[in-house]
């Protein structure tokens, strides 16, 4: 008789049913605001399954397990996109491993980690021949073997928890925060993520290419760059800088991404309208945020739209000082995101923060994106590096050269004291305050680290563009209280610095702006043939902006160009000297008296000087409260000058422990301004 022993070392587990363990997984790899109805888990992380055997025990040394880790439609292990692996004594972090973390018997706990470097997105886990699981694998910046890890915890809960945040837009002479709910852990968001990492052109055409590329957070920045615009594909935003709004959203009523992403989701990937760059830039920093890479919003002052990649802008006023419109334009401001990764395909000392820019602009590899480049590599003037580093560094540190048309057709330089890259902001961590990050993206203004920027960009010193002194100088003032609906001045302040007497002409003239650069109506103009000023003497010549000519002019952005042209009769030389001014919206007052429950919310204040508002409407928004979405009631009775508008508000538990928002409406005397359409609720 022949006997045949079966090696005890390949019994395999006889799995009959499984727990994914959602709450504790989630919790633990800091997903649960998504939900735990499914297993949601970041990569280089171990994650915990409860297998319950059909029959048969764990031993250890014994038994084993057949694990298969696949994503995509097309998964190969030639592209990362499956991992084979077995049971081993312990976790290895640094690659897809198993390994049981209970003692024998019929009930398994079963310990998986993804590989810190695996393809981010949907997975199958196949366990033996009866096991198939499904879960979602995002990048993990607390992992220190993940490309996006960032050690350090407060950074953490701003970049990569938060859900709500501040977006800078205004003027550089006056900032304004705009509060933004970014909403990627709301219910469904991370979703439609991932649907838009499905739709982009890379993946229709080759999909196991693409999904192995999602390993990598610059390809996914890149991607994201190009899907969160609709020129090229079936991308999220549709964006408008002109005209009216019709069949869609002004930009200026956005306070919020959840809602446009739901939109583009629901009606089949067709773009929603209306978007321009900070719109862009918060929903590119939400879909970021939602796949785990830590990110925030940017916004540059004074930002250059360089066209022709030769690092200057060249622009154009008529005799009289007026802008005569061009491709190349200084936006008022422009916003785009960082991610923080490393850069393992670029020299040492790159990693860090990556400027990226969804909003459309140029091309880039034939498609309308940017980025992801170091911002390091723009301050040091690096513009080899991919990607995009010269449309970049122009927007920061463009050269500005103007020069006057006459109506002869002959250019003449003017002299100026235009700056690009100013005020570059971005929400402090931890609150409200605007951080200035100027000093990451350029070095201070003509110091030797400056010229030497300068001199890698193969770009000639903006010092050196700079004319001299001509003796004569030229700068525009405002007063401090500029509000939309008031007449206020304004004024050219003319300084004689030369030992002679000067007899000059003076235009100074101001027209409606938009903040990504293109003019409008004429808001006031004056001409004065006959400037005389002593040696040393000065002249301040006041401009009134009247709101019956400028109302009508002014755009959602609320911004004023102001321009004076200065022309020296006895040298033939010309100044020009050019400041935006943002209108302030009538001020609203929010009061919460934290003390009672309900919350009790007042709005204060005096929207329009001795007139009731009409038409009125309450707002709101909050992350994880309402929804995602924005309660909107419309009341009736008008709000007289000084009169209080109160709402109470109540949260109430839901059934994952979060808590949602109601509003009772129990007065009807309250006021929505234009310009002040969302009031977004703290945490």
């Amino acid at each position: 008789m022949i006997f045949f022993f079966l090696p005890l070392s390949i019994l395999a587990l006889d799995i009959d049913r499984w727990n994914l363990e959602c709450e504790f997984n989630n919790t633990d790899h800091r997903t649960n605001l998504n939900g735990i109805d499914r297993l949601i888990v970041r990569r280089g992380q171990p994650f915990s399954i409860s297998l319950y055997l059909r029959s048969g025990s764990y031993q250890p040394g014994v038994s084993s397990l057949d694990c298969v880790a696949e994503t995509g439609p097309q998964p190969s292990e030639q592209y990362g996109t499956r991992a084979s692996f077995g049971l081993s004594a312990s976790i290895d972090t640094s690659r897809w491993s198993a390994a049981v973390a209970s003692p024998p018997g019929d009930m398994v706990a079963l310990l998986i980690c993804s590989a810190p470097d695996a393809p981010i997105g949907r997975y199958t886990l196949t366990l033996g021949h009866s096991a198939r699981i499904e879960f979602i694998l995002l990048f993990n910046p607390w992992c220190p073997g993940d490309a996006v890890y960032m050690d350090n915890e407060q950074n953490l809960a701003e970049y990569v928890l938060a859900q709500d945040g501040i977006i800078f837009r205004g003027a550089y002479k006056h900032p304004i925060p705009t509060p933004w709910n970014f909403g990627q852990f709301e219910s469904g968001i991370l979703d439609v993520c991932l649907k838009i990492l499905d739709m982009n052109p890379k993946y229709l055409r080759n999909p196991g290419k693409d999904c192995s590329g999602r390993r990598n957070p610059i390809y996914v920045s890149r991607v994201l760059s190009a899907m969160v615009n609709c020129n090229d594909d079936k991308g999220v935003l549709w964006g408008k800088w002109s005209g009216g709004y019709e069949g869609g959203v002004s930009p200026m009523l956005w306070r919020g991404s959840v809602e446009i992403l739901r939109n583009w989701d629901t009606q089949a990937c067709q773009p929603v309208r209306y978007g321009q760059c900070w719109v862009f830039a918060a929903v590119a920093c939400s879909i970021s945020r939602a796949l785990g890479i830590p990110c925030r919003v940017v916004t540059n002052y004074l930002s250059a739209h360089d066209t022709n990649s030769n690092l200057v802008i060249e622009r154009y006023v008529n005799e009289n000082g007026e802008p005569i419109q061009s491709k190349e334009m200084i936006w008022n401001y422009h916003c785009w995101v960082e991610n923080w990764m490393t850069r393992p395909d670029l020299k040492p000392d790159f990693h860090g923060w990556q400027a990226y820019d969804p909003t459309p602009q140029e091309k880039s590899e034939g498609v309308f994106c940017c980025g992801p480049i170091p911002v390091r590599a723009i301050k040091e003037g690096e513009l080899t590096f991919k990607y995009d580093a010269p449309f970049v560094f122009a927007e920061v540190n463009a050269d500005v050269i103007t020069f006057i048309k006459k109506k002869d057709g002959s250019t003449s330089k003017v002299s100026s004291n235009a700056l690009v890259g100013q005020k570059i902001s971005t929400k402090s961590v931890g609150s409200d305050a605007r951080e200035d990050i100027t000093h990451l993206y350029k070095y201070p203004e003509g110091s030797a680290e400056e010229r030497e920027a300068f001199k890698k960009a193969d770009h000639q010193n903006k010092l050196l563009q700079q004319q001299q002194d001509q003796g004569l100088h030229l700068n525009i003032k405002v007063t401090s209280d500029m509000r939309k609906g008031c007449d206020f001045d304004v004024f050219a302040v003319v300084t004689n610095n030369t030992q002679s007497e000067k007899k000059c002409r003076l235009l100074f003239g101001s027209c409606a702006l938009s903040y990504n650069g293109f003019m409008g109506g004429n808001c006031g103009f004056k001409d004065l043939l006959n400037v005389e000023l002593s040696p040393g003497g000065e002249r301040k010549v006041p401009l009134r902006l009247n709101y019956s000519k400028y109302g009508g002019q002014v755009t959602e952005d609320n911004l004023i160009r102001l321009a004076a042209l200065l022309l020296d009769y006895t040298t033939g030389d010309t100044t020009l000297a050019v400041r935006n001014i943002v209108l302030d919206n009538p001020e609203i007052k929010v009061r919460s008296d934290l003390n009672l429950w309900p919350v009790s919310e007042q709005i204060l204040g005096e929207p329009k000087e001795n007139r009731k508002l009409a038409n009125c409407c309450f707002s709101i928004e909050g992350a994880n409260l309402t929804g995602g979405g924005i309660i909107t009631e419309r009341l009736g009775s008008p709000v007289g000058p000084g009169e209080d508008a109160k709402v109470k508000i109540y949260f109430t538990p839901t059934h994952s422990g979060l808590r949602k928002l109601v509003v009772d409406f129990d007065s009807n005397k309250l006021c929505h301004v234009k310009g002040y359409r969302n009031v977004i609720i703290g945490k």
